[in-house]
């Protein structure tokens, strides 16, 4: 398969205190690849990296996309490329309305009659917006307005989306919903990096998990093997077992790699 995103041995700090600690991962064109672990454990940082979010970071290692490099690239240019990104908390304007949210969402594009197109694409995928045209995102549910982020962000027409934690703050209906239109979008040709602490959710549609722990990956492989994981159903998944916590740390150790 061919890669799309290559990033390579790279580390991020905050106040000199290192957050991500010699990450290496790719994400194949056509995939879905989760990113998992808890709170803290350098998840988001991962992608405030890749995305030129973070001042002068990486502080070392490499970041391709589509073969060229986009490390300490400004935001702006790594968007271009064709790399949209969905942050944690949907960070949606409240006085603009669904509407210019996704026009606002297309600013890179000159073709606009595609644009109205992709308009009316986003409200098929998502009939509440298409409901709500006029209204204010800050009047919006949480669910309409992670649905309206993820509007906005397929307006650039990406080849890669980013999203960070879609489930966050969710009713488990929704959750199942938004996973379900994310599945959708993979289908209709976009790449798709996810970050998430719902790892049942982001395994049951992704193709490939990554496990996170204190800013490095402590397991990776194909998302049902992970499912079936015993170590995985227990700390991940909630499912217990008769494991303790010094097997739990022994797993670890054993597990670690950069």
């Amino acid at each position: 398969m061919t890669v799309m995103l290559d990033v390579k041995n790279i580390e991020t700090y905050y106040d000199l205190v290192y957050a991500i600690r010699g990450v290496s991962f790719s994400v194949n064109q056509g995939s879905i690849t989760a990113i998992l672990g808890s709170n803290g454990a350098g998840k988001s940082t991962i992608l405030k990296t890749i995305m030129g979010l973070i001042d002068d970071q990486p502080d070392k290692g490499r970041i391709e996309f589509e073969g060229a490099p986009i490390q300490h690239r400004d935001t702006d240019d790594i968007v271009r490329r064709g790399i949209a990104y969905v942050p944690e908390g949907r960070e949606v304007f409240e006085e603009l309305t669904v509407q210019e949210h996704l026009v606002m969402g297309a600013y890179t594009r000159k073709d606009r009659a595609r644009v109205k197109e992709d308009i009316e694409k986003v409200y098929t995928l998502f009939p509440l917006l298409g409901e709500r045209t006029n209204q204010w995102a800050g009047t919006l549910s949480g669910g309409e307005q992670q649905m309206l982020a993820i509007g906005r962000a397929l307006m650039l027409n990406p080849k890669l989306l980013i999203l960070d934690e879609p489930s966050l703050g969710l009713s488990p209906l929704l959750v199942k919903e938004i996973f379900s239109i994310i599945k959708e979008i993979n289908q209709k040709g976009v790449t798709i990096l996810l970050v998430e602490q719902n790892a049942n959710m982001a395994l049951s549609i992704s193709t490939t998990g990554l496990i996170l722990e204190n800013g490095r990956f402590v397991m990776k492989g194909r998302s049902k093997e992970l499912l079936e994981n015993k170590d995985v159903k227990e700390f991940y998944l909630g499912i217990k077992s008769e494991a303790s916590v010094k097997g739990y740390q022994r797993w670890k150790r054993k597990k670690a790699w950069r």
